[in-house]
């Protein structure tokens, strides 16, 4: 037995990352394993599903899945809280996690997969990663694989020939509004990380890594591109702040990104799912927008709509998500 923790992740993965800042920001002792080749045994021994992050516990146990990790070890090492005493926050920091993971997935998986240059320097990354010691023959023929095979699964995030350019206007909106917000915030809900600046990191951190998502950011998002390099080592630089100080600029994010396109999105894969369909179209901001629906959205919305359940009683933040676009989709 040791007293650290074990993450096995991959730099190129946003849900690994996403762990990783999270316990830096803790001070948890743990150890960084590259998932690879080299770690396969040892990975193999304590994974569920072949997913990662994997987190072994200094007890080996192993957790898998970013979101329940994080709320496991937050039972474990309380502080410092990454939950906004504000209630309003605390449930709007909830639900930009949980939009980073599912709907920013979409952003950073797309625009990863859709361009050439992104796929070479994203499947050649990945190839280094697996096969560290092989020749550039062979780590070529592994990067052509591995673009042939992440090419193919992009229509696991909705993306097509019609979705496209919906997915890349929502990301070029996303990052300019949020710029906006942490020109005045050094994280979403002030002085210090919360949950949501940990889901929503994540995909944007592994996005600026790749050509076409890292220029728009560099030449349009510089404020964002701080909290970028913050998150890394998240630190406190001050206290959380209420709703009202966060309004003016994060409002703005909820409900363009949320409730005009998260909630009707998510809601509408929900119904697919419970009716069979092989697809389904929803209308985001005038635009149809269709996609296989997906299984586990509809678990991750279920489990949000029993968090909100548990706050639903409080009228000040039922008016934020009304305003915002969002109540509806919490009500199941």
């Amino acid at each position: 037995m040791t007293d650290q923790y074990r993450i096995f992740g991959a730099e190129l993965s946003p849900f690994s990352v996403k762990i990783r800042s999270y316990f830096r920001y803790k001070q948890i002792p743990h150890q960084w394993i590259v998932r690879n080749a080299a770690s396969a045994d040892e990975y193999q021994k304590f994974a569920k599903i072949p997913i990662i992050p994997l987190v072994v516990t200094p007890e080996e146990e192993s957790l898998q899945d970013s979101t329940p990790i994080i709320e496991a070890i937050e039972q474990r090492f309380p502080g410092p809280t990454i939950h906004p005493e504000d209630p309003i926050c605390q449930f709007i920091s909830t639900m930009i996690e949980e939009f980073g993971d599912e709907w920013g997935n979409k952003w950073f998986f797309h625009l990863r997969w859709a361009r050439d240059e992104d796929c070479t320097s994203a499947g050649g990354r990945i190839a280094a990663l697996n096969a560290p010691d092989a020749d550039d023959a062979t780590r070529a023929t592994i990067r052509d694989q591995i673009v042939e095979h992440m090419k193919g699964r992009v229509f696991f995030v909705g993306s097509n020939e019609q979705t496209a350019p919906q997915i890349e206007q929502s990301f070029k909106d996303g990052i300019k509004l949020l710029d906006t917000h942490f020109s005045k915030h050094p994280y979403l809900f002030g002085g210090k990380p919360a949950f949501g600046d940990f889901g929503l990191w994540g995909q944007l951190y592994c996005a600026w890594t790749d050509p076409t998502a890292g220029a728009l950011i560099e030449a349009t998002a510089p404020h964002l591109l701080d909290w970028i390099h913050r998150m890394l080592w998240p630190t406190d630089s001050g206290d959380y702040e209420n709703w009202d100080a966060l309004a003016p600029t994060l409002m703005p994010f909820v409900k363009d990104q949320i409730g005009d396109l998260f909630a009707p999105w998510t809601v509408a894969n929900t119904l697919a799912m419970a009716a069979g369909e092989d697809e389904f179209k929803v209308d985001l901001k005038g635009q149809s927008f269709s996609q296989k629906p997906q299984k586990y959205h509809v678990k991750s919305l279920a489990v949000l709509r029993e968090k909100y359940a548990t706050v639903s009683g409080n009228a000040e933040l039922n008016g934020v998500l009304e305003a915002a676009g969002c109540l509806t989709f919490l009500q199941s």
